[in-house]
């Protein structure tokens, strides 16, 4: 780790109007039931290191659908029920680092956390050990970026041990339902709204529908409506008119 960093203090002062750029992949994760860890990979496409503090929040919801969102960072590590590792990445330009999600908490039914990847100006003493001369001349590097430096952030959807899937689709005049009956959360993808020839569509959504939850969706005469019902690793095409 150290001779990553030196090697990376002294890149810095070539890259004056250098800044990182993240992907995270997708915005989507799901850990099955039977799983307990999961990689989440964090690619930098930019020309300038980024430094990347891993944030994790439990989304709780409540009866009356509402969510509250209870930081997980600070708490002692047995009351934390997701853990990255590590909270801090050191991701080289044009390179890449992993984060491994360890689950920890119980598994009687789905639970809903978010990720979320800070890109940040380090400092001395938080974690990344960087001197003040080699945190100084980050900061230098990026005068011209700092302002572009942005976080993204993800949804990790952890399944109950015994996941059940029961999803129906159901017509009814002027619309269809889509019950959620199951314990896990299911996934409506490429969701087309399209005419009778099927060439002027509306913008392609996604959807999920959360346990004991269900979808109303309007139906037009003349429409065409389609798309892909995924339940875990199982998935079918559902299309019908209008």
């Amino acid at each position: 780790m150290k001779r990553l960093i030196v090697a990376i203090a002294c890149l810095l002062p070539g890259l004056l109007q250098a800044a990182p750029q993240l992907n995270i992949g997708g915005l989507y994760d799901y850990l099955d039931g039977n799983r307990s860890t999961q990689l989440k990979r964090v690619r930098n496409s930019g020309d300038s290191t980024a430094f990347v503090k891993v944030s994790v929040a439990e989304i709780v919801y409540a009866a009356d659908g509402t969510s509250r969102e209870v930081p997980m960072d600070g708490l002692p590590a047995e009351q934390r029920a997701l853990v990255a590792s590590p909270a801090r990445l050191i991701v080289p330009a044009n390179g890449m680092q992993a984060v491994r999600l360890l689950y920890r908490g119980e598994r009687d039914r789905e639970r809903y956390f978010r990720l979320r990847f800070i890109p940040v100006l380090p400092q001395v003493n938080d974690g990344f050990a960087l001197t003040q001369q080699e945190s100084e001349q980050y900061k230098d590097s990026l005068k011209a970026g700092v302002n572009i430096l942005a976080g993204y952030g993800s949804l990790l959807f952890v399944r109950p041990q015994a996941t059940r899937f029961d999803t129906q689709v159901l017509q009814e005049p002027g619309r269809f339902l889509v019950p959620n009956q199951g314990n896990s959360t299911v996934v409506l993808d490429h969701f087309n709204d399209c005419d009778a020839s099927g060439q002027q569509c509306e913008v392609t959504t996604k959807h999920h529908l959360l346990p004991n939850s269900r979808r109303s969706f309007t139906k037009q005469p003349g429409r065409q409506y389609r798309f892909e019902l995924i339940e875990g690793e199982q998935s079918r095409q559902v299309e019908f008119r209008g």
